[in-house]
């Protein structure tokens, strides 16, 4: 019984609990029906085909940041700079996908985009992948910082008419940049009235291959190599100094492409604030995963429609912002924290029981 409490899905499902618990004691304080509360978020999730969708569409973004993540965590690496991979990977998406000509089929529009968005990522995540490996300067300072580049440069993009704006045409118009051409958008998955896009799709086959490369290649054994003992792989022939380049590229490329993908979905445009904060989200995701895939996929999963419901909650309920904020970020403290204690218990668990002093100790074959 207590081996089943103590299983990290049951430690997972009892913190979400609390934590949406917590959530809706404070929506009770800041005025909120709790009923209406619950009936919000539950709707805004998987309340409508649309709601599903949206979630979906989400939940695809998180997955290939934190499968990226993944990939430089293994060796050794931490790649906080999800947030301005995404923005380099929109704005790149943004560049090829309006420059094309209209009438550009989808099997050449699509991938130009998603290739040039993935390009964007893993040249943006290449600066603090080179300063890590040639010159030892943290990656996590550097891709930190690289986020705050990457949303001015969004900014900066979509308010020039020099650069990505879409051409003014009156006061108001909309500080974004002009559509992707038709070609460029990413198809539906058929689903009735569901705007869920096949970007579901590519991120369950890019999870999957991440974990086959991880854990069945000589790739992922190098990469696990050189996270846990790099001077041991250096003597063993890992070319360090570009695994570790290669590794942080592959995550900023993976960043990249999620970041092509939330620009090719409908309405199809660059816009200031279009990464919602995915690329923090996604890294939080990879943490929480601990290296599993299936972990990952769970966890992408749950922020994901928990983002959508907090949308409807703030809409219907007239919630706060901050509280959706509050509960994602107790969430993540809630299943950290549990992790941890859950990790310590089953040590306690298989520790063997100490002698009393004093106690006769019986050895195999003693005779009376």
């Amino acid at each position: 019984m207590t081996t089943r409490l103590l299983h990290p899905a049951t430690v997972a499902a009892g913190a979400v609990v609390a934590a949406l618990l917590v959530g809706v004691l404070l929506a009770g304080l800041a005025g909120a029906d709790p009923l209406t509360t619950v009936s919000a978020l539950v709707e805004g999730m998987v309340g409508t085909p649309y709601a599903i969708g949206e979630s979906l569409n989400g939940v695809a973004v998180l997955m290939l940041v934190a499968a990226g993540f993944v990939i430089a965590y293994r060796a050794g690496l931490v790649n906080v700079g999800g947030e301005g991979q995404l923005c380099a990977g929109g704005i790149a998406a943004t560049a090829v996908g309006t420059g094309l000509p209209a009438g550009t089929p989808a099997v050449v529009a699509l991938p130009s985009v998603l290739i040039a968005a993935a390009a964007a990522g893993f040249a943006w995540a290449a600066v603090p992948a080179a300063l890590r490996a040639w010159r030892g300067t943290s990656e996590i300072i550097t891709t930190l910082l690289l986020n705050f580049v990457g949303l001015a440069l969004v900014t900066l993009v979509v308010h020039e008419e020099g650069l990505l704006r879409q051409p003014v045409t009156s006061s108001e118009t909309l500080p974004q940049s002009a559509p992707l051409v038709d070609g460029a958008h990413l198809p539906s998955l058929g689903l009735p009235r569901s705007p869920a896009t096949i970007a579901v799709a590519v991120a369950v086959v890019a999870l999957v291959a991440v974990g086959i490369v991880l854990r069945r290649t000589g790739t992922g054994l190098r990469l696990t190599a050189l996270g846990h003992a790099p001077a041991a792989a250096a003597r063993l022939g890992v070319p360090v100094a570009r695994t570790r380049f290669l590794a942080l590229g592959g995550a900023g490329a993976f960043a990249g492409v999620a970041g092509g993908m939330v620009v090719a979905t409908a309405p199809a445009v660059l816009a200031e604030g279009f990464t919602s904060g995915y690329g923090f989200s996604g890294l939080v995701v990879g943490l929480l995963a601990r290296g599993s895939m299936t972990a990952l996929a769970a966890v992408a999963v749950l922020l994901g429609f928990l983002v959508s419901g907090g949308i409807n909650l703030q809409l219907v309920a007239g919630v706060p912002a901050t509280t959706v904020s509050i509960v994602e970020s107790l969430i993540i403290l809630f299943i950290a924290g549990s992790a941890a204690w859950a990790a310590r218990r089953r040590a306690a668990a298989r520790r063997p029981a100490h002698r009393p002093a004093g106690a006769p100790v019986e050895t195999v074959g003693a005779t009376r």
